[in-house]
């Protein structure tokens, strides 16, 4: 049962693009109304869990923001004259009628487009679109990333000065740069659950909170774009891959790998809405790298045992991969798969062509995840004393205390006592 605090929780993280799209359509000014939406969050928060829900949640959303951002815009000494355009118009916007009539619009897909503006950097679109369309606090976006909250506000703070002076506008993108936008929002929800899904830092290894609201966000996006394939595919790859984490690590918190992991135990709904959801969008003519991620997990679900995957399978989707998504990671995992499909040499040997070929030691995260790769082939190979020294390297690299956990003990179980 959910308690009347979760709900709280929830409506109010649906309501904030809302309730942002219909501020800034009004004023036109994204930076003052993202500020105005969070104080208005958090005074409903702090209300409603006591006196219960109003009738109308959007449009008392609304009408709070809107008195607050009244007075910041006030605020701004050198904007008088705009102040008082304002004043006339400010008993109308709270009039029940108008409020409602504001809140028919659904604006999620223009904020989610402007906090993936590409003025912004990466880290800015991910702390942007958490805040300004996931409805988080800065201290929780803070806590979910392992930094301070000072750190956290300061980029959001640059992030909307940047908008406003790039002139970002409130609108929907001109439909030749609305396929390279909306790419840009995959790739920010797809950055904000793989850092749930493996934390880089810190002593979890998953960050339930940011999975749950990637997964969120992109169901969103995929009501609003029900026909967009690579949408489809990413929403498929997060619920298939969010089925194992129960799984995912032990009762002492310790890392499990996928073939240790209790299979009868992984949430067969999730997987099978997500399956369903890739069938509907794999047409076979235009398939892209998310539909490609999804694919491959799916294969994974679909094995009862470890030893039942079909890694051929899995080895030839990696390599579709690898040539839309050419990354170090797509072409470690490859490596992998094919170990898994056709022996350890033929994985070693292609893990050796990579990093000549394209400099996989020469990126400090890259280096991690090479040297955590060849540990578990030499482990496969039976060299042992070169998978200890290969598991000890990966370890010292990984700012994650539950990965380097595993990877110590991976090495201290196979050095010589």
């Amino acid at each position: 049962m959910t308690s009347p605090d979760r709900t709280v929780e929830e409506l109010l993280r649906i309501e904030a693009p809302q309730v942002l799209g219909a501020l800034t359509r009004r004023f036109g000014r994204f930076d003052i109304a993202e500020d105005a939406v969070q104080e208005a969050l958090l005074t409903a928060s702090r209300q409603w869990s006591e006196s219960g829900l109003p009738d109308e949640p959007r449009g008392w959303l609304i009408r709070v923001g809107y008195r607050r951002m009244v007075d910041l815009l006030r605020a701004e000494q050198a904007r008088q004259r705009r102040e008082s355009e304002l004043g006339a118009t400010d008993l109308a916007m709270q009039e029940p009628a108008r409020a409602a009539e504001v809140a028919d619009t659904d604006d999620s897909l223009q904020v989610l487009l402007l906090c993936c503006h590409p003025a912004l950097t990466p880290d800015s679109q991910v702390a942007l679109t958490l805040r300004a369309v996931g409805g988080l606090t800065t201290a929780e976006i803070a806590h979910a990333y392992g930094a301070t909250e000072s750190t956290l506000a300061s980029r959001i703070s640059r992030a909307k000065q940047q908008l406003r002076q790039a002139g970002a506008r409130f609108a929907l993108p001109a439909p030749d740069e609305r396929e390279q936008r909306v790419a840009t929002v995959l790739r920010v929800l797809y950055l904000i659950f793989n850092e749930g899904y493996t934390a880089s830092a810190g002593d979890r290894l998953a960050r339930a909170e940011l999975t749950l609201e990637a997964i969120r966000l992109t169901r969103m996006l995929h009501r609003q774009l029900p026909d967009d394939p690579e949408i489809a595919g990413l929403l498929a790859l997060m619920l298939i891959n969010e089925s194992r984490t129960a799984t995912r690590t032990g009762p002492d918190g310790s890392l499990v790998p996928l073939e240790e992991q209790d299979r009868s135990r992984w949430d067969r709904t999730m997987i099978n809405e997500g399956t369903a959801i890739l069938d509907r969008a794999w047409s076979g003519r235009t398939v892209g790298p998310y539909q490609l991620q999804a694919a491959i997990s799916a294969v994974h679900a679909q094995a009862g045992t470890a030893a039942e995957t079909d890694w051929p399978q899995i080895a030839t989707l990696y390599l579709w991969l690898e040539r839309a998504q050419p990354t170090a990671p797509v072409r470690l995992s490859r490596v992998v798969a094919v170990a898994q499909a056709y022996g350890t040499e033929r994985g070693l040997a292609l893990l050796a062509r990579l990093e000549a070929e394209h400099g996989l030691l020469d990126d400090r995260l890259v280096r991690q995840r090479v040297f955590a790769v060849r540990a578990h082939l030499h482990e496969r190979g039976g060299a042992t004393e070169a998978a200890v020294a290969d598991y000890r390297a990966a370890a010292e690299l990984t700012d994650n205390t539950v990965e380097r956990g595993y990877l110590t003990r991976r090495a201290d179980n196979l050095a010589p006592s």
